[in-house]
């Protein structure tokens, strides 16, 4: 079951297909940790290249899946509002 329009963290793309910027401050929260991640696997992993590309993939699945959940339906969108 979708949520309501005004309880979404993330809004669907107004054209394409995805989310936008978070509407709520759960959702900037969210993307906050994110880049905390992807900035402390950067300075912690060095030049352990592979290390940082599964920190980043993994991060970026968690952020898919809290989105999808967290968001509104994605669907391809082409700039109206229906």
């Amino acid at each position: 079951m979708p949520l309501p329009r005004e309880e979404a963290w993330f809004p669907a793309k107004r054209y394409g297909w995805g989310w936008g910027v978070p509407r709520r401050w759960q959702g900037v929260a969210v993307f906050a940790g994110y880049f905390t991640v992807l900035i402390g696997a950067a300075i912690v992993a060095g030049r352990r290249t592979g290390w940082y590309i599964v920190t980043v993939l993994a991060a970026s699945a968690v952020l898919v899946v809290i989105c999808w959940w967290k968001g509104e339906r994605p669907r391809w969108r082409w700039g109206g509002d229906q």
